[in-house]
């Protein structure tokens, strides 16, 4: 390594550590200064004294001097500032000094939070990849940047690598480690038009893909947009904690000078008395510890979720949902897996099961619907595998018209099979198979109906105990669904939700949302889908799962990478634990500086006692917000 690399990675580990690096050392000169003036050589103390000012107070002052030029307002290090001359200006250099030492430990501590939080977009952005393998026509592979690429562009992935772009598998099988995306610790194995997404790890065989998304719009690319958006969106609370400050900046400074008059000529103090008490006042009564309060435990909040595949896109959201009475969820791909399953498969008595499958999957395997996807899929776990190609004749919204050995078969609704032959099958099963919120499928040949086929979007198991989870923290839960009423209520039985609401449309989904705000306040909507986004953008919160579409997440305020649903129960009891934190926090701080002001008053704490006890309780609340960090809610 050269020596210019040594010293860029030395300056790399030293810069995020600087103002703690300068609030020690400040420490040290005070020192220094105090054994100093203890041995007779007080001028040359105080030249210690004013070094530890420089060093510790440099940064604080800067940052304090530049956002009052910024926004013409005063703000808490001006009050810090003022306070440590005034000190010096009556000869307590020591208590000055202490009170630049402590309050550049708080600001080094408030960095540390804010770093802390920045870690994961650190992190993720160290598994960008730079380059990539590009297929070329001839076959052959060129190594080319990231930048360069475009979509439509097929790469190689070679095992070991990571994955440099969101794709599709187009040649080989591999497993995947997806940790980076979605916090899933199990590989995944991927196969022909398996979905791939840039950051991941290429595990085991070597793959062509094909590039689907540019890389700004990689999802990848979107988890660290998001983590940055939302550690720079200040949350309501914060925001007024803000506004707050100016105005009680130049109140505090009226009341010093006051202090500096009054006392002298209603209580007889002598001036010196007079000044000292203003000083202690400008200490004890600046809000340090107030304005600490809540933004340190929101980014530490904020990271927290993002180690837990829980993305938030702001402060706001945090705070809105401790609030939250009660939440909606969509059913397809929410609450269900989204995809159809044959549960029950029926034959007429005198054919046989696998033949007469055989002959269904057939047909339904030149279908693209869902249905016939789902029927095709099912007939390969019975071991049916290579089906001829036929000509079928597509009749939308019925079924499917085939033509086999010379015999017309309907595969379909019971309306295009017969109704009455239909529900007449087995013993009327249809009718029963329907109650349980089953979609049936009917064949018939040329003597009648020769089978029946039962489908069902089948309830997540995790999605049962989210549901619990849910209702555990007293919130209520309602699924919004556009199926029928008889299959909204068994899947509502099914999943135990509290209440469901059959047939919506997308502008339905709305009303009902807004008749939920109206009875609740604050209200959740999970969703994955563009029929969602209108909800979600209504709800007090909008959760989007992270397979969902890009209308939806880019609409939701928190997006769950993992696509586990018992995570909303995790980021409730995060946000709850985070508004204890804020109200101890703010608490905390007004009693501490309440108690120091009217101490000050009645000439019960000095100068050293009121810096230790404002800037030690600004210390106290930032180590409080630091317990967001950690993950046992």
């Amino acid at each position: 390594m050269s020596t210019i690399e040594e010293k860029n990675t030395f300056l790399s580990k030293v810069m995020p550590h600087i103002e703690l690096i300068a609030a020690l050392f400040s420490g040290i000169l005070i020192l220094i200064a105090w054994f100093i003036g203890k041995s007779g050589f007080e001028t040359v103390s105080i030249v210690f004294y004013v070094l530890a000012f420089i060093i510790g107070g440099f940064a604080k002052a800067k940052e304090g001097i530049e956002a009052t030029i910024e926004e013409k307002e005063l703000n808490v290090e001006m009050l810090m500032i003022f306070a440590a001359i005034g000190s010096s200006i009556i000869g307590y250099w020591t208590e000055g000094a202490i009170l630049i030492f402590i309050f550049a430990v708080s600001g080094a501590l408030e960095t540390y939070t804010m770093n802390k939080s920045r870690k994961e977009i650190s992190s993720l952005m160290e598994l960008q990849p730079e380059e990539a393998w590009k297929l070329q026509a001839d076959g052959s592979t060129i190594r080319v940047s990231i930048k360069d690429l475009a979509v439509g562009d097929n790469l190689v992935v070679k095992p070991g690598e990571r994955i440099p772009a969101d794709g599709i598998v187009i040649n080989g099988m591999t497993s995947v480690d997806e940790a980076a995306i979605s916090g899933e610790s199990i590989p995944l194995s991927k196969q022909p038009n398996d979905t791939l997404f840039a950051g991941t790890v290429n595990l085991s065989g070597a793959i062509t893909m094909e590039m689907t998304k540019t890389n700004e719009d990689s999802l990848f690319q979107k988890i660290i947009d998001l983590v940055q958006t939302a550690q720079d969106e200040k949350s309501p609370a914060q925001q007024f904690i803000e506004r707050f400050e100016g105005t009680y900046v130049k109140v505090v400074l009226i009341a010093v000078a006051v202090m500096m008059v009054l006392p002298h000529f209603l209580l007889g103090w002598d001036w010196n008395t007079t000044f000292y008490r203003a000083m202690v006042l400008l200490v004890v009564a600046s809000p340090c510890a107030l304005v600490a309060s809540i933004m340190p435990a929101t980014l530490a909040a904020i990271s927290n979720g993002a180690k837990n595949g829980i993305l938030f896109k702001g402060g706001m959201h945090l705070e809105n949902i401790s609030e939250m009475k009660a939440i909606a969820l969509d059913k397809t791909g929410t609450l269900t897996q989204g995809k159809p399953v044959v549960t029950d498969f029926f034959v007429r008595d005198d054919l046989d099961r696998l033949s007469t499958l055989t002959i269904l999957a057939t047909i339904e395997s030149q279908s693209n619907h869902p249905l016939a996807q789902a029927i095709s899929a099912f007939a390969k776990t019975e071991g049916i595998t290579q089906l001829p190609i036929i000509s079928i004749e597509d009749r939308p919204g019925f079924g499917l018209r085939a033509s086999m050995d010379g015999q017309e078969i309907l595969v379909g609704k019971p309306e295009f099979v017969n109704k009455a032959d239909a529900f007449a099958f087995q013993g009327g099963v249809a009718a029963a198979l329907a109650d349980e919120g089953k979609t049936v499928i009917f064949m018939r040949d040329e003597k009648g109906i020769a089978a029946a086929a039962a489908l069902k979007d089948t309830v997540r198991e995790e999605a049962k105990e989210a549901i619990k989870l849910l209702q555990s923290l007293g919130i209520k839960t309602v699924m919004l669904t556009g199926d029928n009423e008889k299959t909204a209520k068994v899947i509502a039985k099914e999943a135990g939700i509290d209440q469901y609401i059959a047939e919506c449309l997308p502008e339905t989904k709305v009303q009902h949302m807004k008749e939920l705000l109206a009875e609740h306040s604050f209200v959740g909507m999970v969703g994955d889908g563009i029929n969602d986004a209108p909800a979600l953008a209504t709800a007090t919160t909008g959760f989007a799962m992270g397979e969902g579409t890009d209308v939806a997440l880019e609409t939701a305020d928190v997006i769950l990478m993992k696509n586990d649903l018992s995570k909303i129960a995790y980021a409730v009891k995060m946000s709850r634990k985070m508004q204890r934190i804020v109200k101890q926090n703010i608490f905390f701080s007004l009693a501490v500086i309440t108690i120091l002001i009217v101490s000050n008053f009645l000439q019960v704490v000095d100068l050293p006692l009121g810096v230790i006890g404002h800037e030690g309780s600004t210390i106290l609340v930032i180590l409080n917000g630091l317990r967001m960090l950690n993950r046992k809610i």
